[in-house]
């Protein structure tokens, strides 16, 4: 992998050229010829079928055709390889790295995998191309390459933005590209909707800042977001003159129909459904049988606990829109760290504290539906859970 050290060296004198009147009458290469051999742009990649690359993918693309560059600088590097990758992710502790590639190899990576690739070359000047030339050395640098990765603030597609944006003389607008202003939540369906139980994942994980409305500059963490703001996307130079951010947009890979992978035969409406009209049944034989089926409150309790530690463990992590999540109110450990306790009051009907505390919890969870989205079928899950606390708090309250 070539670095751009050497690409600085041949773009230093170009500097020297427009500085210098005499420079430009005696350099043996033409001003207008060298700068058209470089270019800098945008690639935008379409989405795979596995979790972590339903969103698609961001990079930028150095050529200079004097000198036969063709690289790929590209801001989405990890391995899961790594000690205590998923835990580190939870909790907003994963790093990425940064890359530089050769673009044959990054096309060949794309095509295999039947994901499309369109490239926006950029209008820029010989000053902002080093501008941007330097920053990426600079930023290729042992030290530099490696960031704490982020998922909506600091990902590979913002920080191929910013990198562009930040050394381009002049402001960079860009017009709206909808009247609306969903929230990070609506804009991750819009990219899993095809995949319930990834979905149902995230919106478990995600909490109420997930349902905020988003700034444009904030949508553009979805690389294709930031791909159709950077077609309407004009620079205002410090002289007053505007020209186009994009010169030309390019279709260098087609999307090809992914295969989709079998998951599990059920969504997550159909399961929650199931477990609703389980608890009805095991209601209704309880009343006529004048039994208490502890065993089924037992198994929600163990079920709902074990969830409840992954949301605890939310409340520490560093993506700031999973600290605080509603859906914790019915999904929480306390279950399961008082089973036993709970499990004794149901078969010796003897009050217990913790069946009126979650069952005043639930419906905490129900008004929580005002402010943020819940899950697919958390609602129904709820209401199940409700229905055996109510009855647990009725069969342990009642007169003997």
């Amino acid at each position: 992998m070539k670095r751009f050290n050497d690409i600085l060296r041949f773009a230093l004198p170009l500097i020297f050229l427009l500085l210098t009147d005499n420079g430009r009458a005696q350099s043996q290469i033409p001003f207008s010829t060298s700068t058209d051999s470089v270019s800098v742009s945008l690639l935008t990649c379409g989405p795979g079928n596995e979790v972590y690359n339903l969103f698609g993918h961001t990079a930028i693309r150095y050529q200079d055709r004097n000198r036969g560059e063709d690289l790929v600088i590209n801001y989405g590097m990890f391995s899961f390889k790594k000690s205590f990758f998923v835990l580190r992710f939870v909790f907003g502790l994963t790093d990425y790295e940064m890359s530089i590639e050769s673009f044959d190899d990054f096309f060949a990576q794309y095509s295999n995998e039947g994901r499309s690739i369109i490239q926006q070359e950029l209008d820029l000047t010989a000053k902002e191309k080093l501008q941007i030339a330097r920053a990426i050395d600079e930023n290729y640098l042992p030290e530099n390459r490696v960031y704490r990765y982020n998922y909506f603030y600091d990902n590979c597609t913002t920080r191929a933005r910013d990198i562009l944006i930040r050394h381009i003389d002049g402001n960079v607008s860009s017009a709206n590209r909808q009247t609306t202003a969903p929230s990070y939540r609506e804009m991750v369906h819009q990219c899993d909707k095809d995949f319930p139980w990834a979905m149902f994942g995230n919106d478990i994980l995600l909490g109420v800042k997930a349902d905020c409305k988003t700034t444009t500059e904030q949508q553009e963490f979805l690389p294709d977001n930031l791909r159709r703001d950077f077609d309407h996307a004009y620079i205002t130079a410090p002289d007053g003159s505007t020209r186009k951010l994009v010169t030309r947009t390019e279709i260098l890979l087609r999307q090809q129909t992914l295969p989709r992978k079998s998951g599990f035969p059920l969504r997550p409406i159909e399961c929650s459904l199931i477990l609703f009209s389980l608890t009805v049944i095991c209601l209704a034989i309880e009343r006529f049988l004048h039994c208490n089926l502890w065993l089924f409150d037992a198994s929600l309790m163990v079920s709902c606990g074990l969830a409840g530690l992954i949301l605890t463990a939310m409340v520490f992590s560093q993506h700031p829109t999973v600290s605080l999540n509603l859906q914790i109110l019915v999904l929480n450990p306390l279950p399961l760290i008082f089973i036993w306790p709970a499990v004794k009051a149901l078969r010796t009907k003897q009050q217990y504290w913790l069946f009126p505390t979650m069952t005043i919890l639930t419906l905490l969870f129900f008004i929580g539906n005002i402010i943020q989205d819940y899950a697919e079928g958390m609602n129904i899950v709820a209401l199940s859970l409700l229905i055996r606390y109510t009855s647990a708090l009725r069969l342990t309250t009642q007169k003997k």
